[in-house]
């Protein structure tokens, strides 16, 4: 299929090599030159602007965007409304609120414009194992980018969970889990680094931890791998950033009267870790690096 990816960060960046290998055909914008000067090296189509953009597609347009959520998102699309048609299809894959979307969706749909919103995870190891996608959409355009959706995922890794708006509520979800898991690891290896009786090996543990265990998984894979390269994890700063969707999970978990205690105190715990120095919050950083490649502070 043909398609525009607009935003080639960590995420839309591999994405669209992932596409390209799987034998779709690209166009690209950034707000960064350099960066669709870098793609275009490979044999994608670059775009001048966003207008460039729709010039370069034909009618039954799919355009997805992979921008920051909030402002980003709203600016992009609001730039883009004016150079769609009837048919075309807009697709956030981004970190967006939910009710944005929901709000996003019916403004299109007025239009004649089909809006879809997929949660997106898989980080800087999507390009190779597959990115999981959470599909809010109508029927009708799911059936018609699924094979974007395929190309994108692994086996069994995309579905639509419903209309417009659920996909990125159940990324929500799913982020704010994430929360806290990465809480749960950060508070045992925290607890190891400081025991008084033994001089442990965290990185030991970790790889013992994920032959077996019931907390082995992925997450602790990564955990395996910071802590291999540096136990004390000297190099990072234990400040770890949110990007919104834990502060949403709370707000509708707390509007919907769905105790949360795990989750509450994980988001708390990242507004703690913009204080003082904590290893919990170097652990998290440096996971959220593997799984993510987010960027971590240094000392």
């Amino acid at each position: 299929m043909r398609l525009a990816m607009i935003g080639l960060g960590r995420m839309g960046g591999n994405m669209v090599q992932r596409l390209v290998e799987g034998g779709h055909e690209l166009v690209v914008y950034d707000q960064s030159p350099a960066a669709i000067q870098a793609h275009t090296q490979q044999g994608v189509s670059g775009a001048k602007d966003l207008a460039d953009v729709a010039r370069q597609l034909a009618p039954r347009r799919i355009v997805w965007v992979m921008v920051p959520a909030g402002s980003a998102t709203e600016s992009t699309i609001d730039q883009l409304l004016p150079r769609l048609t009837h048919g075309d299809i807009v697709i956030d894959g981004g970190n967006s609120n939910f009710q944005d979307s929901k709000r996003r969706a019916a403004a299109l749909t007025a239009r004649g414009i089909e809006f879809l919103d997929a949660g997106t995870s898989g980080g800087i190891w999507g390009h190779t194992h597959g990115y999981c996608l959470m599909i809010g959409a109508s029927p009708a355009a799911f059936q018609q980018c699924e094979p974007i959706f395929r190309t994108l995922a692994p086996e069994g890794g995309y579905a639509r969970v419903g209309p417009p708006g659920a996909g990125h509520y159940v990324k929500m979800v799913h982020n704010g889990i994430e929360y806290g898991l990465l809480q749960a690891y950060a508070e045992g290896y925290e607890l190891l680094h400081a025991s008084k009786d033994f001089t442990l090996d965290l990185g030991q543990v970790a790889k013992l931890w994920n032959h077996g265990s019931v907390v082995r998984s992925w997450l602790n894979e990564l955990a395996e791998r910071a802590l291999s390269r540096d136990g004390q994890l000297a190099a990072i700063r234990g400040y770890v950033e949110d990007s919104g969707e834990g502060r949403w999970m709370v707000e509708e978990a707390m509007r919907l009267d769905v105790p949360a205690p795990v989750i509450v105190l994980s988001l708390l715990a990242r507004y703690r870790s913009r204080q003082d120095e904590s290893f919990g919050a170097k652990v998290i950083a440096a996971l959220r690096q593997e799984f993510g490649g987010h960027a971590v502070q240094t000392k």
